[in-house]
This record gives structure tokens, C-alpha cells and sequence, in this order.
């Protein structure tokens, strides 16, 4: 867990350059690459599951019941706009619209991202469901301190799309309702995270990154208990916004899950 105050130290940090699998907190960093790729983002892509892994072999594909937004299943064999795509990436965790994108700017544009933001640990290496990359130890991971500080180095209009996510069962869930928050989280089996920058209307901003990996995760996306947590937690963080002072949370966090 990593907060602070933007522009700030942190005012909680519990592990925060411990490595976690990166679920969809990765696709925040593909959102930042094909922004600043020059790529036309109106320009129509056509919407196809089938995807070049990141080691030699065949090519994979999304199974069905892995995509847990609809609205981009429905579009497969139709051409859409890559700015659609990277919208539902973000606002509706659409995997598929994930592997598309990814696609366009390639893994090196995203670790270039990473590196302009000052991570210290976090990569992205491949996309969503490769199996033969997972198999070759090839993985996607990020700390909850470099998560704070790519947000911190998103320009606002990519925050504003990530203030549409849908999914607001975790961090936001602990937040007042109507509250501003620009935030991406994640979830499988094991594992749970959420990162975003709250704007309180009554103080100032900050940023906050919460990973879990553990037994509490269930992988679904509603009704997961470790969301439940992560919604205790940031509720506790609203409560203290007007003093967030340093504090050290003492402790290991919980072992990374792939």
C-alpha cells in the first residue's frame, strides 16, 4: 500500500515496492503509451480476437467467458475507433479492447511509459491470457509506489477517462458518493488491487495505490470479498484526509500471486 499527498511524501507506506502480478492496474500504462503514440485515435481498428504472443509460438485468443465486458465482445469483426477501445479498456476493463491497444503501441512503448512515469519495479511484458508467455515466466507486474506515481504523471484528460470506470466496488466504494476519483483497479484469482487520485471537496488531493494478493481475492468482479477490504481501507484514508501525516505501517504485505 502506498498515499500520499500529490506532490508529497507518503503519508502511508506498507510494502511499496513489493511486486504483485499487475491484473488490469496494467492497462493505466497502455492507456499512457497509446496516448502519446501519434497514433490517430479515430481512426477505426478492426476488433479481433486473435493476438501474436510475446515468445515464439501460435497465436492466442480471449476465451469468451474471460471478457467481462460485453460491449466489446459485440463489436468482434467490426471496425470501431481505437479512442472507443481505450475507453473501454479503462472504464469497463474490456481485456479484449487491452490486447488490441497493446497491439498498436507494442510492449516497448509501455515500458517506456513506465520509465517517464520514475517506476522502479513495474513492467509490462504481455498481454491478457497469453499463456505461452505466462508459461515462459513472461508476466505483467507492478508496486503500489510506482502505481501512485504513474498516475501522478498522467495529464488530466487521461485521468478524466479513468474517473468513468465502472467498477467501483474497492476504492471508490469507499468514498462518499459523488466523490471525484480517477482510479483503475484489478482482480483475479489471489489477487486484488486498486490505484487511483482522489479529489476531496473539502481537501486537498491524493493518491493511493492498494494491492492485495491473498485467499480474501476471489477473481470475480462483483461480490469479491478483498474488495470489501480495500473499500475498509480507503474509507479509513477519506476519514484522515485533512491530516494525513507519514506513517510506516510496519509488517510484510502479502506474498505476490501470478
Amino acid at each position: 500500500m502506498y498515499a500520499a499527498r500529490l506532490g508529497a511524501e507518503p503519508c502511508v507506506s506498507r510494502g511499496p515496492d513489493q511486486r504483485y502480478y499487475a491484473a488490469s492496474t496494467m492497462k493505466i500504462a497502455v492507456l499512457a503509451a497509446l496516448c502519446r503514440s501519434g497514433l490517430d485515435l479515430d481512426a477505426p481498428v478492426l476488433v479481433e480476437n486473435c493476438f501474436t504472443s510475446a515468445v515464439p509460438g501460435p497465436a492466442y485468443r480471449l476465451p469468451p467467458d474471460r471478457e467481462v465486458d460485453a460491449g466489446t465482445w459485440r463489436m468482434l469483426g467490426r471496425r470501431v475507433p481505437l479512442r472507443w477501445l481505450a475507453e473501454r479498456m479503462v472504464q469497463h476493463s474490456s481485456d479484449l479492447a487491452t490486447n488490441i491497444c497493446l497491439a498498436q503501441v507494442g510492449v516497448e512503448a509501455v515500458a517506456e511509459v513506465w520509465r517517464l512515469a520514475g517506476a522502479r519495479h513495474s513492467v509490462t511484458r504481455r498481454g491478457i491470457e497469453d499463456a505461452g508467455a505466462r508459461a515462459a515466466g513472461v508476466t505483467n507486474l507492478v508496486t503500489a509506489a510506482d502505481l501512485v506515481r504513474l498516475l501522478c504523471w498522467l495529464p488530466s484528460e487521461q485521468l478524466e477517462l479513468l474517473a468513468g470506470n465502472v467498477h467501483r466496488e474497492d476504492l471508490a466504494a469507499g468514498l462518499p458518493d459523488g466523490t471525484w476519483v480517477a482510479f483503475k483497479n484489478g482482480w483475479v484469482r489471489g489477487v486484488r488491487h486498486s490505484a487511483g487520485i482522489v479529489r476531496p471537496p473539502d481537501a486537498a488531493p491524493y493518491a493511493v495505490a492498494i494491492c492485495y494478493a491473498g485467499p480474501l481475492a476471489s477473481g470475480e468482479a462483483f461480490g469479491d470479498p478483498a474488495a470489501r477490504m480495500l473499500a475498509r481501507v480507503s474509507a479509513r484514508l477519506w476519514e484522515r484526509r485533512h491530516d494525513l501525516v507519514t506513517v510506516r505501517a510496519t509488517g510484510s504485505p502479502p506474498r505476490a500471486a501470478d
